[in-house]
């Protein structure tokens, strides 16, 4: 995550995508340049794993044969 301060007021949603419950200030992150917000840090912790895990996956995909071996 980056240095910015992140605000409740500047979050893209008002429920969490998770529980739908309201966001909470101590659980935003930053997702392709905006404010997302959660009902807690678990459920924001949840989504900065799954978001990792799939741009990982999306990198190792996109890294020509050749270079994992394989010809």
């Amino acid at each position: 995550m980056s240095d910015k301060i992140l605000r409740i007021e500047d979050a893209i949603n008002k429920t969490c995508p998770w529980s739908g419950k309201p966001i909470a200030a101590d659980s935003l992150t930053l997702y392709r340049g905006e404010v997302v917000g959660f009902c807690n840090p678990g459920c924001r912790d949840k989504f900065e794993a799954a978001i990792s895990h799939f741009e990982k996956a999306l990198e190792d995909r996109d890294v020509p044969l050749i270079a994992r071996g394989i010809e």
